[in-house]
């Protein structure tokens, strides 16, 4: 699907999983090289930046964990960025390039906002929109950890060992999908610095502030996630230990009136206390006297 956004004299087109004729279509109107064109129809695995004659050519994969409406949760933009016009290509509905067009049409419509002399200006709104999405996703994440940390100190810390493990992959998936923007964007501002000039060199130092943003707040929830990991595994096993002391203590407790049941219960002619009349009162009192006194001495060390 094509759709097409105008302000003054600048365009900006948006391709949805293109079709080959739509690509044949904005391939014949912005005179695009064919392994461009070729590479607008399937997705790509890495990113990139490659500089033509009248455009700058770049692809940038963006992870999208809460709002992604497909099963891949890392999507890909396509960048056309020629003088007065610029394209996009993507695979899904991606929810800040959505909310950007919107933003543009009313714009556009109001004629109350310049985007620029240069497409390039268009590329930094947009660009800018898709990081600061990125930054509210980190939002939610570290929310998510400040619930984990309340549950982990109120005796959840065995349910939370799946929860951190779920905040885990999706910082890794966060990671991935960025690893790379560092040196794309690095080889884009040397592309836009022959295609704009040095005075767009400003707005690509803005883009790269916005993704150090991104990166901050990534490192930010890895480390209080680690801490948490940390905590909760130490609790959790701090709490297990205590199980298995307790446990010891008992079976401990256990084993002398296991050994004075038997000692009563052997079969033979004589045994002490048990052909009394009271005999198994007593013999239970006995019992009763080497619990007791086992207890307040597992007390007095403090073992209890």
């Amino acid at each position: 699907m094509i759709t097409r956004h105008t302000h003054k004299d600048l365009v900006w087109v948006d391709l949805t999983s293109p079709s080959l004729d739509e690509v044949k279509e904005v391939m014949a109107t912005y005179k695009l090289d064919p392994l461009v064109a070729e590479e607008l129809i399937t997705p790509s695995l890495k990113p990139k930046v490659d500089l033509y004659k009248d455009y700058i050519y770049l692809i940038l994969h963006f992870p999208a964990i809460y709002h992604s409406h497909g099963k891949n949760s890392n999507q890909e933009i396509d960048f056309v960025v020629g003088k007065n016009f610029l394209l996009t290509a993507h695979y899904d509905t991606i929810d800040p390039l959505h909310k950007f067009s919107k933003i543009f049409e009313v714009n556009a419509i109001l004629d109350k906002y310049e985007f620029g002399e240069h497409a390039g200006f268009i590329f930094f709104h947009l660009i800018k929109k898709m990081y600061k999405s990125l930054t509210h996703e980190l939002d939610y994440v570290s929310d998510r950890l400040k619930v984990i940390e309340n549950r982990i100190f109120t005796g959840n810390e065995r349910q939370m060992v799946f929860e951190l493990s779920k905040v885990a992959r999706e910082l890794l998936q966060f990671k991935q999908a960025l690893s790379l923007h560092d040196e794309v964007l690095a080889s884009f501002e040397l592309a836009t610095r022959k295609f704009f000039g040095t005075d767009f060199d400003y707005y690509i130092q803005a883009i790269l502030g916005a993704y150090s943003r991104v990166q901050s707040a990534i490192e930010s929830n890895t480390d209080t996630l680690d801490e948490l990991r940390s905590t909760n595994d130490s609790l959790l096993s701090t709490k297990q230990n205590e199980t298995m002391r307790v446990l010891a203590l008992v079976s401990f407790l256990m084993l002398p009136l296991s050994l004075i049941a038997g000692v009563f219960g052997m079969n033979t002619l004589v045994t002490p206390l048990v052909t009394n009349q009271n005999g198994f009162y007593e013999v239970l009192g006995l019992m009763l006297l080497v619990t007791i006194s086992m207890f307040a001495y597992f007390k007095y060390k403090k073992w209890l």
